[in-house]
């Protein structure tokens, strides 16, 4: 450390450290404010594009229950063009993939579940993909919906594990294969999950007549 004698060297100095450091500091300061501000401005941005997104998701929500399809379709219209980037812009298209089921429109319904289940937000991910495995089974595409949930990553669904053998289930019913139905329903049991139709369908397999039946 410098040890100077009178202010005349230290001011001296100063002079010496600022022509050396100066426009580096300056430089430096700036920038800092200006990552500061730009922060702050995106983080402004984004509440105020969530907002606004949500806004018109609960219009949406009120078309929907107020049966005005074309309305609905609109608003989806607004919000995937306006504010894609948000939680709404996927939100939207599952109420709308429900409208095109209510309308008879399966691959249309199918197409929009299938964008949402290829999405990076995993929750969202699995609602798409149970409620299209869903679609396949009312479709009759039954090894489909089987090839899907067989896809599924256990690492990203297992607080979905249950619906998923429920419906693993359900499929194997519709192809006849019930001791592989049985099997998947008393999967869902064991791990816990509840479903106030789950019981009935174990109990529906082993009557004394689908006993009979099997042998």
């Amino acid at each position: 450390m410098e040890i100077y004698e009178t202010e005349e060297e230290q001011l001296d100095a100063v002079k010496r450290w600022w022509k050396e450091n100066g426009q580096s500091t300056i430089i430096g300061l700036v920038l800092g404010v200006a990552i500061i501000l730009g922060w702050n401005y995106w983080q402004d941005h984004k509440k105020a594009q969530t907002e606004q997104a949500s806004a018109l998701y609960g219009q949406l929500i009120v078309a929907v229950g107020a049966d005005k399809k074309d309305s609905a379709e609109k608003l989806v219209e607004r919000i995937q063009s306006e504010y894609p980037k948000t939680k709404y812009a996927a939100y939207s298209n599952l109420l709308l993939a429900k409208l095109k089921v209510q309308q008879g429109d399966l691959p249309k319904a199918q197409a929009l579940l299938k964008g949402i289940a290829a999405g990076t937000d995993k929750e969202l991910s699995n609602v798409a993909k149970i409620r299209l495995v869903r679609l396949m089974l009312a479709s009759g595409e039954y090894e489909q919906g089987l090839q899907l949930i067989n896809d599924v990553d256990p690492a990203t669904s297992s607080s979905f594990s249950g619906n998923y053998d429920e419906l693993v289930g359900d499929l194997y019913v519709a192809l006849d294969r019930l001791d592989q139905a049985r099997s998947a329903y008393q999967k869902a049991l064991e791990n816990g999950y509840k479903s106030p139709l789950l019981q009935f369908k174990i109990d529906d397999l082993t009557s004394p007549e689908k006993v009979e039946v099997q042998k």
